[in-house]
C-alpha cells in the first residue's frame, strides 16, 4: 500500500508544486487550501504523514496539528514556515511535530525530510508490531500444556505478572524456566520496557560483577571507557538472572543491596546509581542446601524467594507430551519443508521415555528425527538409540494387560465408528478428555 500524505497549504503554486513532487516519488497525495478541510478529510481516511503550513486562511498550522493529534497522536506532522515565523516552528516541535522546513526550500531538501519522517513512522509501527508479537508469543498458549501441573503454573503467572514482586523459578534444566520469565515480563506493566537476560554461569567469576553493574574508565586493565551494566540497561524493565546459584559471593552482596534499595556502584566507581528493576531469577539447584553449606547468602535467598514458582519436569506431566509432540512436529515440518508423519511405534517410544533433559530434549529429538527422516526412512529409525534401548529394557506387559489393552482398543474403535470419527463426541461417550483419546488413538494406531 502506498504512503498517503495530506498536504495543507494556502499558496496554490506552492501546493501544486509539493503535490507534483510527492506524486513523482510514488506517494498518494491529497491537498487542501484550508486547515478545516484538511482536518475533516484526515478524520475520514488513513494517512501516513501530514504536511501543513503555519499560516492558513482559517486557522494556524498549530491548530491543525492539535486537532489531528487529538484524533491520532502518533501521526507524524511536518510544519512548513516562512523565515520570519521560526518561533512558530519551534513551538510546533514542542507540541509534537516530527520536523519543520523553512521557506523557500529546495525540493531535494523537502523530499529528504519527508522520506526521513516516513522512515521514523515505519520504525515506530514495526516496534509496536514487535511488542504486540512478543506479547502474543509469551502469552499462556505458547507454554504448551493442559496438565494439572502446568495449569498451576499458568494460574501463578496470572497472579504475579501485574506485580513487581521478585520471583524465583526453580526446576530441572530444560523445563522452560526462561520462557516463563519472558511470559511474566511480557504480561506485566513493564512489557514495553527492556527485558535483560543474564546467565550467571556463562561468565568467568571475575567478569560477572562488571557485566551486571558496569564499570568506570580505568577500573581495571583494558577498561578504556565507561560501560553501563545489565542493571542499568534494564532500568524500568525486568532483569532475568538464570543459574542464580552460580553467582559469586562478592556479587551476591551487591545484588542484595539492589534488592534492598535499588542502588549500586559501577566497578571502580564511587557514585551510587539508582534503578527501578524487577528481578526474576531461576535455578536448577537446591538453593536451600547451598545456604546450609554457606555457599549462598541466606539473606539473599529469602529476598529472591519472595514468590517461588516450580516448573515441573516433563515426566511429571506426561499428559502434555502428545501436545508437545504435535507442536514440535508442526514446527520442524514447516521449517524443513517436510510432511513427516509419526508411526504408532514411534509414538510409543516417545511416550515411554523419561526425558532427563525435559522439554528441550523432546524438542531436540523431534528436530533430529524430522531433519533425518525421508521417503526412504521412517521417523522411528531416526530416534536416538539410547531411547529405544531404555524402552526395550522395560519389562513387557503381562498377558492380562495385553488382553485389557486389546479390549480397550476394540471399544474405542467401536465408539469412533458410532460417532463417524467425531473425537469430541467419542471422548464424551468414553468419559475421557479429548487429549487422552488423542493419545490412545495414536498408541493403538487407530488414526484414519
Amino acid at each position: 500500500m502506498k504512503n498517503r500524505i495530506l498536504v495543507i497549504e494556502d499558496d496554490e503554486i506552492m501546493r501544486i508544486t509539493i503535490e507534483d513532487s510527492l506524486k513523482a516519488n510514488g506517494y498518494e497525495v491529497r491537498s487542501y487550501e484550508k486547515g478545516s478541510d484538511g482536518v475533516s478529510t484526515f478524520k475520514e481516511d488513513e494517512y501516513s504523514l501530514v504536511i501543513t503550513d503555519v499560516r492558513l486562511p482559517d486557522m494556524t498550522g498549530l491548530d491543525v496539528m492539535k486537532m489531528i493529534k487529538a484524533h491520532d497522536e502518533k501521526i507524524p506532522v511536518i510544519i512548513m514556515t516562512a523565515f520570519g515565523t521560526i518561533k512558530d516552528a519551534v513551538e510546533a516541535m514542542k507540541l509534537g511535530a516530527i520536523d519543520y522546513i523553512t521557506k523557500p526550500f529546495s525540493l531535494d531538501e523537502f523530499n529528504l525530510i519527508v522520506e526521513r519522517a516516513l522512515e521514523v513512522r515505519t520504525l515506530r509501527d514495526d516496534n509496536i508490531r514487535l511488542r504486540r508479537d512478543l506479547s502474543d508469543l509469551y502469552s499462556y498458549p505458547n507454554i504448551i500444556g493442559e496438565s494439572e501441573e502446568i495449569k498451576k503454573v499458568f494460574e501463578l503467572i496470572e497472579k504475579i505478572s501485574q506485580t513487581d514482586s521478585t520471583v524465583l523459578i526453580y526446576g530441572e534444566s530444560g523445563t522452560g524456566k526462561e520462557l516463563v520469565a519472558s511470559t511474566i515480563h511480557y504480561q506485566s506493566n513493564r512489557k514495553n520496557r527492556p527485558l535483560i537476560k543474564v546467565n550467571c554461569a556463562a561468565f568467568p567469576e571475575n567478569l560477572v560483577e562488571s557485566e551486571l553493574f558496569g564499570y568506570e574508565k580505568g577500573a581495571f586493565t583494558g577498561a578504556a571507557q565507561r560501560k553501563p551494566g545489565r542493571f542499568e540497561r534494564a532500568d524500568n524493565g525486568t532483569i532475568f538472572l538464570d543459574e542464580i546459584g552460580d553467582l559469586p559471593s562478592n556479587v551476591q552482596i551487591k545484588l542484595l543491596r539492589v534488592l534492598q534499595d535499588g542502588s549500586f556502584e559501577r566497578l571502580g566507581g564511587t557514585d551510587a546509581l539508582n534503578v527501578d528493576v524487577r528481578i526474576i531469577t531461576a535455578t536448577n539447584k537446591k538453593l536451600e542446601e547451598y545456604v546450609k553449606r554457606g555457599e549462598f547468602r541466606e539473606d539473599l535467598y529469602y529476598r529472591l524467594n519472595v514468590i517461588p514458582l516450580y516448573m515441573p519436569a516433563l515426566r511429571e506431566r506426561r499428559d502434555d507430551i502428545p501436545l508437545l509432540i504435535d507442536h514440535f512436529m508442526d514446527t520442524y515440518n514447516c521449517r524443513f519443508g517436510k510432511k513427516i508423519r509419526l508411526e504408532s511405534e514411534a509414538i510409543m517410544d516417545l511416550m515411554n521415555y523419561d526425558y532427563p533433559g525435559n522439554v528441550r530434549e523432546l524438542e531436540n529429538i523431534i528436530e533430529r528425527c524430522v531433519a533425518l527422516s525421508s521417503d526412504s526412512s521412517t521417523f522411528q529409525e531416526n530416534i536416538p538409540p539410547h531411547i529405544l534401548k531404555k524402552n526395550k529394557d522395560k519389562p513387557e506387559d503381562t498377558s492380562l494387560s495385553n488382553v485389557a489393552a486389546d479390549a480397550e482398543k476394540e471399544h474405542i474403535l467401536k465408539v469412533l465408528k458410532s460417532t463417524k470419527g467425531n473425537r469430541t463426541k467419542a471422548a464424551e461417550i468414553l468419559g475421557i478428555s479429548r487429549k487422552t483419546l488423542w493419545e490412545k488413538v495414536k498408541n493403538y494406531d487407530l488414526a484414519q
